[in-house]
């Protein structure tokens, strides 16, 4: 956007870049018209009720209901519109539709890296399909970051040891920036990329323009074996550790009487610290277990993490 030719605000790239963009506007409004109310009101009351002379004094003011009622409904109204348009833009922007483009996104000192589910990996850049709902999981090697696309009107917190995710579809190809929106250190302010949108047949063709070793559940899947993984986690669940078949989405009862869903912050957690959560009956196989935490990388994590949700 652009006032007498100078850019004020991001283009808007994404789907719900609009309803963002609207919802903001009205706050702005609102809040210089009641400002501004405000302020000539004032200027005006000290201009016109102006003491003229020392011995002046000014009439007792009892107060009204009806005025005090109005100033204190309107702008209860008001917040209420604010409140359910802005929860309404809120609910739009957390949930992914189910058939969302996944990617992965690991925040470090100082750069974003990317990764496709077909391999491709990317450092301050990411190609995406314009028109394809993208959603985006986060994790973070090292401090808190903030991945953020302003085109798209949509950013989340990358959390050291948690899983974060948002969403967008882009519009239009085209090239728009990455930032990173949360101080981390130095070199904060060099911590940007671009996000490159490219037509359906241009991003095909992208994703053969080689430099992949394998997609990422495949490359998951030769990590598990070299770690021999499955030396403990048999399908037949008769091993040192639970089965991972089927394991992702499913409730597992634990050694302290707790449940757990299986979800991929539990997969990491088990990984990295195997004897947090332990499922009832593998206490001595999954006590056993070693600890995979400054072994991997996050993006070797996720990798093995997307390939246990291929056992089926």
């Amino acid at each position: 956007m652009k006032i007498f030719g100078i850019p004020v605000f991001p283009d808007q790239a994404s789907t719900f870049a609009g309803d963002v963009d609207a919802l903001y506007y009205f706050i702005l409004a609102v809040c210089a018209f009641f400002a501004l109310t405000v302020a000539v009101t004032v200027i005006y009351f000290g201009i016109r009720y102006h003491k003229t002379h020392d011995g002046e004094i000014g009439a007792r003011i009892e107060g009204s209901l009806p005025l005090e009622l109005l100033w204190s409904v309107i702008p209860t109204i008001i917040a209420m519109v604010m409140f359910g348009w802005g929860a309404s833009v809120y609910y739009h922007l957390r949930r992914p539709p189910d058939d969302a483009m996944h990617i992965y996104a690991v925040g470090k000192q100082w750069m974003w890296k990317f990764q496709h589910l077909e391999g491709q990996r990317e450092i301050n850049e990411l190609h995406i399909p314009a028109g394809r709902p993208i959603k985006i999981t986060i994790s973070s090697e090292d401090v808190l970051h903030s991945l953020y696309f302003p085109a798209f009107r949509t950013k989340m917190d990358a959390i050291p040891g948690r899983y974060t995710e948002l969403w967008f579809e882009a519009t239009a190809p085209g090239t728009h920036h990455i930032f990173c929106a949360e101080y981390c250190g130095t070199n904060h302010s060099g911590m940007i990329g671009s996000v490159i949108v490219l037509e359906p047949a241009q991003y095909q063709a992208w994703l053969q323009g080689g430099g992949m070793e394998g997609t990422l559940a495949q490359r998951g899947a030769k990590l598990f074996n070299d770690l021999t993984c499955s030396a403990c986690h048999l399908d037949t669940g008769q091993g040192r550790g639970p089965s991972l078949k089927d394991i992702v989405g499913k409730t597992e009862q634990l050694q302290d009487g707790s449940t757990a869903v299986v979800d991929e912050a539990y997969l990491r957690e088990s990984i990295l610290d195997p004897a947090a959560k332990v499922v009832t009956g593998y206490e001595r196989g999954e006590a056993g277990m070693p600890s995979y935490a400054g072994v991997l990388t996050d993006a070797q994590i996720e990798s093995i993490i997307l390939f246990i949700r291929t056992l089926r």
